[in-house]
């Protein structure tokens, strides 16, 4: 077991929060090298609050409705209130916000996203139809560093799976969601036992082992 203190994250949803729920699974390991905190929303009615509540966990929401079209002002309460829990590092679990240069200039190198396709190709929404409208055969989801350009960062982790002759976007979206479980907890190990460093724009992680056979990695 470490004996370097657990990283304190807070998780940021705005929905069911199923990557959330991996999260919580997998921090319940002794070893695992982060904690999570707070788990915190821009919707009130955001179903992840109470399964977050449920398991034990502080929870916030921060309609940002109320904030018209200031996001800065948003994002500054949003900020205030993960400093309220001594927030190291943060993670995004579908949570909805773009967000301004500010809020990411706050986190640099500490705020991690997962994105439902390989990036760089797909950045936005309706992953799941372009993917099958251009007719890729492969498909998946990637976990990144979050840098100020949307759905563009250092990569840390990348999950694939095929693009079958039957699919739709609700099959698709639900082989692509079960790799996401998988390499969400693996890329905030990596990042918060120290493991993971930025190269340039390639993430090294000390002792992963790599294969031409992987498809996760």
């Amino acid at each position: 077991m470490s004996t370097q203190p657990k990283k304190r994250v807070g998780v940021l949803i705005s929905g069911r929060g199923s990557n959330m729920l991996s999260l919580i699974e997998a921090a319940k390991a002794p070893d695992y090298p982060a904690e999570i905190v707070v788990v915190g929303s821009n919707r009130p009615d955001a179903k992840g609050l109470e399964r977050a509540a449920d398991e034990g966990f502080a929870t916030f929401a921060l309609d940002h409705k109320l904030y018209g079209k200031d996001r800065e002002a948003f994002e500054r309460d949003l900020h205030a209130m993960l400093e309220q829990h001594n927030v190291e590092l943060l993670v995004l679990a579908g949570f909805l916000r773009l967000l301004t240069p500010w809020f990411v200039n706050q986190w640099q190198g500490r705020m991690i996203n997962i994105h439902p396709a390989l990036l760089p190709s797909f950045p936005g929404l309706h992953t799941h139809e372009r993917a099958l409208t251009e007719g890729v055969r492969i498909h998946g989801a990637t976990v990144h560093f979050v840098t100020a350009e949307m759905d563009v960062g250092p990569i840390i982790a990348q999950g694939a799976v095929p693009v079958l002759d039957g699919d739709n976007p609700d099959t698709l979206a639900a082989r692509v969601l079960a790799v996401e479980h998988q390499i969400y907890p693996k890329a905030l190990e990596a990042v918060a036992s120290g493991k993971a460093s930025v190269d340039g724009f390639r993430v090294k992680i000390d002792g992963a082992e790599q294969t031409e056979e992987s498809l996760i990695c």
